[in-house]
């Protein structure tokens, strides 16, 4: 396993920090693959998590601080050779979520 580390800063504190994480949790790691399945479970600031994608488990972990979250994924070995494109990705969607931005308004 390789574990990956990305810290995506933000400036909206923990509470809505981890709100807009815990909805759009499965858009980002969709971005690693289509049709993946996803576990997750919070205690506390912290969400473990695991995936299974192409019939690999990533793992991980992410906290959610009040200025930034930090996440570990853990990349079976077939995977580890796109490292740098998945944490690319994740970081990418993790930062569109964690925008200043006002949240879209419900329909």
């Amino acid at each position: 396993m390789k574990p990956v580390t990305i810290d995506i800063p933000h400036t909206l504190g923990a509470a809505e920090a981890r709100r807009r994480l815990e909805e759009g949790f499965e858009k980002i790691l969709g971005q690693v693959g289509e049709g993946a399945k996803v576990t997750r479970q919070w205690t506390g600031d912290r969400m473990a998590f695991s995936a299974t994608v192409l019939g690999q488990t990533i793992s991980g972990h992410l906290d959610v601080l009040s200025d930034a979250v930090r996440m570990e994924i853990k990349l079976p070995n077939v995977l580890a050779m796109l490292a740098g494109k998945i944490k690319g990705r994740v970081q990418t969607q993790g930062q569109l979520l964690l925008e200043n931005k006002p949240p879209p308004p419900k329909p």
